[in-house]
């Protein structure tokens, strides 16, 4: 052979294994774990010496630490939205104006709107296998029963198996509800009038000073008992109607069982992961843990430091070690990149009656789910992909978990859309240490539909200001949360407005503590101009749209119940276990 075309094969050679380098560096395979309710301060990674998660911890030893990686919304539902979609979900009408700011029915009308793109869809139009595996929580149907306009197969997911709703403690009996302040307006307070009433009238009946008609007696009577009949059916129907498994567009338990559920999760999830060793796909696992009501396997049960809560956590820990044994197994670790993170911050105000703490840790940080103090939005994040990114990297830039949107569309080769804004960016850059800075100048902090917060990272600074139009009024005065309600509220006597904002520099007081003043900063005014012109420019770009959780999106609707058998009255089904259907054997 002669030297000339011995070149010319060792080109040929180098360009075939060039372009499989190439190719495989721009359509991994991806992974998402993502816990709810998860606090930055529950992983070891982020500074817990108690709670073993040594597999989530393996995922920050081989690659990147966010220090700073921010949820887009406090609560389940809006942030899971805007994960999907790289928007705030204002931009989507996922932003609650009312006190309830997630989806609590199956059957209600409001979700994620055909409409919105969301990165399985591009990832799906590129030739990935798509799943998503666990909890949904953006809707189901819009008109009837079995339109599945808001479902995950209409986002983008060739495969759905879970939770299309959420995981609520009246899912489980003996856990309580989350309904109480609801019960103490709508029921108890009710009864309390009626029962004040008829004690009057029978008073000044007895002194002569009011004949008392029968039929009024017995209307107090007939209307206490509705009140108390309602309340009886909405408890004991909850369950079944609302707190279901569903393979595709099938449900398959009725209700939900916590029996290993999460070994029916990480099953599904690794069959799914062995039918695509050939192919591309997108894994979403979206953890029920640690939301509660708080469950685990037998196996997991008392062997944590942290009561029920710890065991759920290192059960999950174990899930992931599963699915990173698998990708080991498959020899597809170094062709994936596999992120772990968390819907929002841990959920303080989750205490038991008999004083056990239900809720994660936020670290040093204030506040929790349901605000946006920085112990309610500081999540977790989480980034391994092997050759591509260094392990053991640490990035304190201010990151959004709308960046990934944008950073897996581009991997796998499709075009952002450009016909709407887009607010995440593309982290690739920053992972690969080819800018040190993020690209968010400004993030801004929404709770619910209402503009809460603006973050600023000026370019060429290492401050990083944080201003707030207001806070949550936390109960009590001393505490870190908003006991009495379970969550904070965004509006109305719940909050305190701050004119002037609120300033803090979280780079030098993560925690909160001490708000800045003309006196303690010099350029306190200048800052807070350009953080109100920021916020001024970005509410120019809102455009109005149809609001998903308003109350007529919110309440139930029967029409649009779900029911595995023909009956309302028995919506009971166990196809997991008996292997009816398409659900699976155990």
């Amino acid at each position: 052979m002669s030297k000339s075309r011995k070149m010319k094969m060792l080109l040929l050679l180098i360009l075939f294994y060039g372009s499989v380098n190439s190719d495989e560096v721009s359509k991994p395979n991806i992974i998402i774990a993502m816990a709810d309710d998860l606090g930055i301060g529950d992983p070891g990674c982020y500074g817990n010496t108690t709670l073993r998660t040594p597999n989530i911890d393996r995922i920050a030893k081989g690659g990147v630490k966010f220090t700073q990686h921010l949820a887009a919304s406090p609560l389940c539902t809006p942030s899971r939205a805007a994960f999907l979609t790289g928007r705030y979900p204002v931009r989507s009408g996922m932003a609650s104006r009312s006190k309830v700011g997630v989806f609590l029915f199956s059957a209600s009308s409001g979700g994620l709107p055909a409409n919105e793109i969301t990165f399985a869809k591009l990832l799906k139009n590129q030739g990935y296998s798509t799943a998503l595996i666990g909890k949904w929580h953006l809707g189901i149907n819009c008109n009837s029963r079995d339109d599945f306009c808001h479902h995950p197969l209409n986002h983008g997911f060739d495969h759905f198996y879970g939770l299309p709703v959420t995981n609520l403690r009246d899912c489980k009996p003996g856990s309580g509800t989350v309904f109480t302040t609801a019960i103490h307006m709508f029921v108890f307070i009710p009864l309390q009038i009626v029962g004040i009433a008829l004690v009057t009238l029978e008073a000044l009946n007895c002194l002569g000073l009011f004949r008392l008609p029968h039929w009024v007696f017995f209307s107090c009577l007939l209307l206490a008992a509705t009140i108390i009949g309602l309340l009886a059916c909405f408890l004991h129907f909850f369950r079944p109607l609302n707190c279901i498994l569903m393979r595709n567009h099938e449900v398959v338990q009725q209700p939900m069982s916590y029996e290993n559920l999460t070994q029916r999760l990480t099953r599904e999830a690794l069959k799914f992961i062995n039918r695509n060793t050939g192919t591309p796909f997108l894994l979403f696992l979206s953890y029920i843990h640690v939301h509660t009501a708080l469950f685990s396997a037998k196996e997991f049960v008392g062997k944590s430091k942290h009561g029920m809560y710890g065991d759920a956590v290192e059960e999950m820990d174990w899930s992931i070690g599963q699915i990173l044994k698998a990708l080991d197994k498959k020899k597809l670790t170094n062709k994936t990149l596999v992120y772990f993170t968390s819907d929002q911050g841990a959920h303080i105000e989750e205490v038991t009656d008999k004083g056990d703490i239900h809720g994660g840790s936020n670290g040093i940080y204030k506040g929790g789910k349901a605000n946006n103090w920085e112990g309610g939005i500081r999540i977790p994040g989480l980034l391994r992909w092997p050759g591509v990114l260094q392990p053991g990297t640490v990035i304190d830039e201010p990151t959004s978990n709308m960046d990934f949107f944008p950073t897996i569309v581009k991997l796998a080769g499709a075009k952002l859309p450009d016909d709407r804004v887009i607010d995440g960016r593309d982290l690739m850059p920053l992972l690969q240490g080819k800018i040190l800075q993020s690209e968010h100048e400004f993030l801004f902090h929404y709770c619910n539909a209402y503009l809460n917060a603006v973050r600023w990272h000026p370019r060429n600074s290492t401050s990083i200001w944080k201003a707030f139009f207001f806070t949550p009024k936390f109960k009590p005065d001393d505490s870190n949360g908003c006991f009495p309600t379970h969550v904070c509220f965004c509006n109305g006597h719940y909050v305190t407005r701050h004119n002037p904002p609120l300033l803090f520099d979280i780079s030098k007081d993560p925690k909160e503590r001490h708000p800045l003043t003309s006196k303690t900063e010099n350029h306190f005014h200048e800052i807070l101009r350009v953080m109100q012109e920021a916020a001024d420019n970005h509410t120019k770009t809102l455009s109005v749209v149809p609001n998903q959780l308003s109350w007529g999106n919110l309440l139930w609707k029967p029409w649009l119940q779900l029911c595995c058998s023909s009956s309302y009255l028995s919506c009971h089904c166990d196809r997991e276990t008996k292997g009816r259907g398409k659900g699976v054997r155990l």
